[in-house]
């Protein structure tokens, strides 16, 4: 119980920390231990784990029910997350926090902005919101864009093709 409780501050405290000081990069090296999805992973390091949402970008959309595939090109933007980063060391650059407790950042794996690797290979869009105070999008829409006239990952749908944000407005629930 004991070990748990140290953990669970520890934990606390790395959150905090990547809360009140956005685009900072932790001197901490994590490993990235699971992929969720083509935008979102979890780093870890002894007892602390951090679930980090993939800052400026936005991936096709998993399916969250068993014999659905959910969005096309979501399960190649999940495994190519997973070829670039899982089991490996990572450096986080920290925008803050989500509506879900989850960091916000920039993952670096051997000094390569996997962020940016996402939407170079086609497989992640630039996200449409309001960008993170303090990230500079101009090298992701220009990925975007050299992705999307190469017909790179879900480019390749052409017309076809439908935004995550899109996707998620027509087939998730509110």
């Amino acid at each position: 119980m004991r070990g748990s409780a140290i953990g669970l501050r520890t934990t606390l405290a790395y959150t905090l920390i990547m809360l009140v000081l956005p685009a900072l990069v932790l001197a901490v090296e994590y490993k990235v231990t699971r992929v969720i999805d083509g935008d979102t992973l979890v780093v870890q390091k002894g007892a602390t784990s951090l679930t980090i949402r993939l800052v400026g970008i936005d991936a096709p959309e998993v399916s969250h029910k068993k014999y659905e595939p959910g969005q096309p090109y979501s399960q190649q933007s999940t495994k190519h997350l997973a070829k670039i980063a899982l089991n490996r060391s990572a450096d986080v650059k920290s925008y803050g926090a989500d509506r879900y407790g989850r960091i916000l950042g920039e993952v670096l794996v051997d000094g390569n902005n996997v962020n940016l690797e996402m939407v170079k290979t086609g497989l992640a869009e630039v996200y449409r919101g309001t960008p993170a105070p303090g990230q500079d999008v101009g090298p992701y829409w220009r990925a975007e864009e050299e992705a999307r006239k190469a017909g790179r990952g879900m480019w390749q749908l052409g017309d076809k093709y439908v935004s995550p944000r899109e996707y998620r407005r027509m087939n998730l629930p509110r």
